[in-house]
């Protein structure tokens, strides 16, 4: 436990330091997946490629970080929406963890109350233990539990390239650094990058 912790603050530690560095350091590739939108349609990681997005896994019950971390990324989306970035050159990955309760319709619910825009914004689902896999090999988000009533997870959001290449790794929790005008401005700069 505490060497997976050492290593996630040394990953956290390593993104804010290349804050200010012209380009954001490469950090792991984002294996491919196929998961379950909205309406149904299965989408890959090769649906979502070729602009930045960033990645959050969440649960729909969530009683704490989830909701917060949602509405922050809200506030990220408006924020792109008004200089017309916001799925046109960048966009935002949601995917939940709890197949069991995270239906469809619960799952367009949660995200219907934080406004999202599905034109730039795609909410998943799938397997437990490919989503489970997907968070810990690909973005180190490790989640604990089995159920709504026992889950616990890193609040961790992923920035990925349009090359699915993982850029940075937010602590959602640090609103003092990780704010709507900081992702979006991570998103754009990648965005820009050649």
């Amino acid at each position: 436990m505490l060497l997976i912790a050492l290593g996630l603050a040394v990953y956290l530690a390593f993104g804010y330091w290349n804050k200010g560095n012209d380009k954001l350091p490469v950090i792991g590739e984002v294996q491919d997946f196929s998961l379950e939108n909205v309406d149904g349609k299965p989408i890959t990681l090769a649906d979502t490629e070729g602009k930045p997005r960033l990645v959050y896994f969440f649960f729909t019950e969530c009683p704490d970080v989830c909701p917060i971390t949602t509405f922050m990324l809200s506030q990220t989306q408006d924020l792109l929406k008004k200089d017309g970035s916001f799925g046109k050159d960048v966009e935002f990955v949601s995917i939940s963890f709890d197949p069991l309760n995270d239906t469809r319709e619960a799952i367009k619910a949660f995200a219907d109350r934080f406004h999202a825009d599905y034109s730039g914004w795609y909410f998943l689902r799938g397997d437990q233990e490919q989503v489970r896999t997907l968070a810990a090999d690909s973005f180190k988000v490790l989640i604990y539990g089995d159920n709504k009533d026992n889950f616990a997870h890193a609040n961790l959001i992923g920035l990925v390239d349009r090359n699915n290449r993982l850029r940075g790794l937010y602590d959602a929790g640090d609103t003092e650094n990780v704010t709507p005008e900081f992702l979006a401005g991570a998103l754009k700069k990648l965005a820009r990058e050649s």
